[in-house]
């Protein structure tokens, strides 16, 4: 459901996207991201079809994490039409998180 999005296929991923693109920005040492983790998931299952969902680990593709000003993690964005449409730091409840997203679809 959640595919791994790398710095070689960022733009070209989120940018040819017909539907709002939602990346989950973390790392592996990360305590909240993994906490984050399976609320994504649940989410990506809920608006399977409406929205694509990525994960980009922030160590190992530091180039979209200095391009997008990846301070904190867990970070989640939202794109719609190559854009920044939403941004949530940290860790937050799953209705929160799905709301922020519907309100793109």
């Amino acid at each position: 459901m959640i595919k791994e999005i790398k710095d070689e296929n960022f733009s070209s991923t989120i940018e040819s996207s017909s539907t709002p693109v939602v990346v989950d920005f973390w790392a592996s040492w990360c305590g909240p991201c993994k906490m984050l983790a399976p609320v994504i998931d649940e989410i990506a299952s809920e608006l399977d079809g409406k929205a694509q969902f990525f994960k980009l680990n922030v160590d190992d593709n530091p180039v979209t994490s200095t391009q997008y000003r990846i301070s904190s993690i867990p970070t989640v964005m939202v794109f719609k039409g190559g854009n920044i449409a939403e941004t949530i730091v940290g860790f937050r409840p799953k209705e929160a998180i799905k709301d922020l997203i519907e309100k793109h679809i």
